[in-house]
């Protein structure tokens, strides 16, 4: 575990600013009324919301919904909770410090402690990417009948659409991810409605049960929507985009802007929690209940919904949801990519080389288990990647928690007493689950 940030910063060369190009490029209109302002910090919050509902989450809540009912909905909404508090610190972070949290960790750790923060959250990032990668690539399949293994190298051209978007300006890159974000949640409205789920077992799993820890496999699946949910790389991103704005640099200005971020993030985070739930719930309704606790496979619950609901529209709907979800994970994978990378080591590569080398990263292991495994191996690696994702966790949420609080770092924006207590009791919760599931695998 990192040690806690020294009060002096080692000397070193002052960081770039993040995103350079995208840097305060957004105008918060002054003397405007509420409204207009926060529309104008609105869309970082609904890009860091896109890694709560990639297709890693699809993975772990179609299996826990099908082999255990509705009884995990109250993971999904403790993780979105805690998700939705260490967001909020993470736009604090970059609006009261002024720099992202692998700049924060580059100034004020020793630079072994912060080469080895840098190679734990490059994991984190390609077990994301590799979530993204078998994503799509299932979509294609499920829709198109791309094998798998074609599916995956066809991802590698996402790199182009990701620099096409960037060309035309961050908001711009902000709505596209919003209007993927509107198809994803229409898709399982209709999903639901289609469904019928019981409403009583829906209320019922909200609330936490001790079997979740007692039971290795409901633990496992815990661990891994954990990891699905609270994303490390997320708590980079957020840090970075959040400079976007161009808000005043006075006092008043940076409390405002931290609140308004704030309520961003809540409200994007909400929809994510309607996704991920709605994925459990479907399979739940769907599965769960007609005795079909086995369906652990994303292109299994797509071949299954359309006979069991009784709709052939359902199964497509299902897989466009998919893809739009793969898609809009892509493109806030490589923003976080860029800005670990820079942040940690202050340097800067092309931004389409950066992402062909996480995307290789990616593409290997997902051609490998797919070649050696058949498609049946996808599944079981998207929800490894997420449990891997979960026990980088730690080396994020603790830096994170340590600047906040500092008012050294943050002066007036540093966290109040409930709010660091808080936090260190969700930071303490993801290091209890963790050390849980070490135990059981070892």
């Amino acid at each position: 575990m990192p040690m806690p940030p020294s009060t002096a910063p080692i000397p070193r060369a002052a960081p770039a600013r993040s995103l350079g190009d995208s840097h305060r490029t957004i105008r918060v209109p002054q003397g405007a009324g509420f409204w207009r302002r926060f529309l104008a910090f609105a869309g970082p919050g609904y890009l860091v919301a896109v890694g709560y509902m990639d297709p890693g989450n699809w993975a772990t809540d179609i299996a826990g919904g099908s082999a255990f009912g509705y009884a995990l909905l109250s993971v999904v909404l403790l993780s979105n909770l805690m998700a939705i508090v260490l967001q909020a610190l993470s736009a604090r972070l970059g609006i009261g410090a002024g720099l992202d949290l692998a700049q924060a960790c580059r100034a004020h750790y020793s630079r072994p402690v912060a080469i080895a923060l840098w190679l734990l959250c490059e994991i984190a990032i390609i077990a994301c990417d590799l979530a993204e990668v078998l994503g799509t690539a299932i979509a294609l399949k499920l829709l198109f009948g791309l094998p798998l293994v074609w599916g995956v190298l066809v991802t590698a051209a996402d790199v182009f659409l990701v620099l096409a978007l960037q060309r035309f300006g961050f908001r711009k890159l902000e709505a596209f991810i919003i209007a993927l974000l509107g198809i994803i949640a229409g898709c399982f409205v209709y999903e639901l409605m289609l469904a019928k789920p019981d409403m009583g077992g829906i209320l019922t799993g909200l609330v936490p049960t001790s079997q979740i820890v007692t039971n290795p496999a409901m633990l496992y699946l815990a661990i891994g929507i954990l990891g699905a949910t609270v994303m490390p790389h997320n708590l980079y991103l957020h840090s970075s985009i959040v400079q976007t704005r161009a808000h005043g640099e006075d006092a008043a200005g940076r409390r405002e802007a931290a609140t308004m971020a704030t309520i961003d993030s809540t409200v994007a985070l909400g929809l994510a929690f309607f996704i991920n739930a709605a994925i459990l719930i479907l399979a739940a309704a769907t599965f769960h209940s007609s005795g079909r606790t086995d369906v652990a496979e994303i292109d299994q619950a797509y071949r299954l919904l359309a006979p069991s609901l009784g709709v052939g529209a359902a199964s497509v709907v299902f897989a466009v949801a998919l893809l739009a979800s793969g898609q809009n994970s892509t493109i806030t994978g490589t923003l976080a990519g860029q800005i670990v990378m820079e942040g940690f080591l202050n340097l800067r590569l092309p931004v389409w080389l950066r992402r062909l080398v996480t995307r290789a990263l990616a593409i290997v292991p997902a051609v490998i288990v797919v070649g050696a495994t058949g498609d049946a191996g996808a599944t079981k690696l998207l929800v490894l990647s997420q449990v891997i994702l979960s026990l980088q966790l730690p080396f994020a949420v603790v830096p994170l928690v340590r600047f906040t609080g500092s008012r050294t770092i943050m002066g007036e924006l540093a966290s109040p007493a409930w709010l660091r207590v808080l936090a260190w009791g969700i930071t303490g919760v993801i290091i209890a689950l963790n050390l849980t599931l070490l135990y059981g695998m070892f």
